[in-house]
């Protein structure tokens, strides 16, 4: 992934936690059942998991939580050292991103994110899922939650809706980061091996669950 988000991410780590909570009114339906969308990547995803984009560390919480081994990857140092804070000694956060990583050892089950895949390209996506493909045996999954569009009408229709809403932070946001439709994203899983099934939780955000076939 290009890195050019990790900057604001740098920034974000002090106020994320607020943020995801509801707190910020633009980004309160882009964060509606926060709590229930960490659960459900968590209990979907397969032991031991990738988790990509950690954040401060709340998908990884919940993973931990439902007893699954965890390998975390946060490209931003400061989001790092949050996540430190909040998780146990024994899961190490390392730098990486979505193309570019330490394998583990294990054989990976599954691979996870929340709120992070739309940082890259559609041709980033392409090759990211293509090079799980690989990692993945057969039945392994990759849970990502995301926002997603069911079109490009629906896409054109959110950003004005957020320009009439004044949520002009949103309306930049969905112009300047590479958000897409679920046809886009399903020509990639199955071009790569993947059976995907999508499940709405609120105007934005899917939760998209892959399995190797």
């Amino acid at each position: 992934m290009g890195r050019e988000f990790v900057e604001l991410f740098n920034d974000w780590a002090n106020y994320y936690d607020a943020t995801v909570s509801g707190k910020d009114q633009e980004y309160a339906e882009v964060f509606r059942g926060y709590d229930d969308i960490l659960k459900d990547v968590a209990s979907k995803a397969l032991s031991p998991v990738v988790e990509f984009g950690v954040g401060t560390g709340n998908l990884t919480a919940e993973l931990l939580k439902q007893g699954k081994k965890v390998y975390a990857i946060e490209p931003s140092k400061t989001m790092r050292e949050k996540a430190a804070e909040k998780l146990p000694q024994t899961v190490s956060i390392e730098d990486g991103d979505f193309l570019s990583f330490s394998e583990p050892s294990d054989q990976v089950q599954s691979i996870v994110s929340t709120y992070a895949f739309h940082h890259l390209t559609d041709v980033e996506k392409e090759e990211a899922v293509a090079h799980y493909g690989k990692l993945l045996d057969k039945g392994g999954k990759i849970v990502f939650a995301d926002t997603v569009f069911e079109n490009d009408d629906a896409y054109r229709a959110t950003i004005e809706q957020a320009k009439k809403h004044t949520f002009l932070n949103l309306a930049n946001d969905l112009k300047t980061e590479y958000y897409t439709t679920i046809r886009v994203l399903t020509d990639i899983f199955e071009k790569h091996g993947f059976e995907v099934e999508y499940q709405r939780f609120n105007h934005f955000v899917w939760v998209m669950e892959a399995t190797k076939q």
